[in-house]
């Protein structure tokens, strides 16, 4: 086997392990729905974040230092503490998947921001790609009698701008050398939690009184919806070009739909059949390699940027 064949191998593969990461997030919705306390999306959002970046930094034991101390909170930020607000506002205000479609838009987001911050220069077969799965998406989860409210739609769209927008700056600058993607994810997961903990306590008020059922729910989300998830993604964005990435996140209301009609017996009809077609095939024009990504180098551990161990608290006050 030569050398291509081994190289398209291994980004193949990658590619399908980092599609991972959007079908778990597929199985948030009948979680929710069957497990969590209703109507305290904040709680939720908190609830799956800080936990799960606290137990990723006591497993790695490295904390963030010099400019990756604001990078981390930006990071965290685009990816978890703006971008689940926004997700669940739109859910909420959005009834017949218009949130989920608008969240499609993400891959269109992806090529722009791709575009100004690492000059990857969109292609017309990436654009059809995003075109072609927004479309996919829409036939899945869109109703004929869909409502639009304006803040929901601006919520919709803000939401898929900053995820794309992190998932573009979490390629741009990489990781300071040592630093795993388990480590990276987190850092991230502590600064979107952070920055969730005051909104939820002030919007939402106390956490509510928890069931079995409830501490289960929670259990998958925090560990396997968001620690497990968020690793592969992060580790899939270090190998491949962001927009590669954000454009598997097409799969997850496909996801969403199959685990409805699998496990909550909902209908399935042939237009979300179709849809389905059409959103995979998105998926794999969006694979398509683009012009010169960047690959932003690895930078070292230094004072000015770089990590820190967590038994070396003096260095982080310093």
């Amino acid at each position: 086997m030569g050398a291509s064949n081994r190289t398209s191998l291994a980004i193949a593969g990658t590619v399908a392990v980092t599609g991972l990461t959007p079908l778990v997030w597929g199985s948030t919705y009948a979680v929710t729905t069957e497990f969590l306390p209703q109507d305290r999306p904040l709680f939720t959002a908190l609830t799956r974040a800080l936990p799960a970046g606290l137990g990723l930094l006591a497993v790695t034991r490295v904390l963030p230092r010099g400019q990756w101390v604001w990078r981390a909170a930006v990071l965290g930020v685009l990816n978890i503490g703006a971008f689940f607000p926004f997700l669940f506002l739109a859910a909420y205000r959005l009834p017949g998947g218009v949130a989920a479609v608008l969240g499609a838009a993400g891959p269109l987001f992806a090529l722009a921001f791709a575009r100004a911050l690492l000059a990857e220069r969109p292609t017309g077969r990436k654009l059809l790609a995003g075109l072609t799965g927004l479309a996919g998406v829409g036939l899945v989860v869109l109703r004929a009698d869909a409502a639009l409210d304006m803040v929901g739609v601006l919520a919709g769209l803000a939401g898929a701008a900053s995820m794309s927008a992190g998932t573009v700056l979490t390629k741009r600058w990489g990781r300071p050398e040592g630093v795993g993607a388990l480590a990276l994810t987190g850092w991230q997961l502590t600064a979107g939690g952070l920055l969730l903990l005051p909104v939820a306590l002030l919007i939402e008020g106390a956490p509510p009184a928890l069931s079995t059922e409830n501490v289960l729910g929670y259990a998958y989300l925090g560990i396997v919806g968001t620690a497990c998830a968020y690793w592969i993604w992060f580790r899939g964005i270090s190998r491949l070009p962001a927009t590669s990435v954000a454009f598997l996140a097409l799969l997850s209301p496909v996801s969403a739909t199959v685990i409805g009609w699998a496990a909550l017996g909902q209908a399935l009809t042939p237009i979300q059949l179709l849809g389905m077609a059409l959103a995979l095939a998105g998926t794999l024009l969006g694979q398509s390699p683009g012009s010169s990504p960047h690959r932003p180098p690895v930078r070292p551990s230094t004072p000015e940027g770089g990590s820190v161990p967590l038994s070396d608290l003096k260095a982080v006050s310093s």
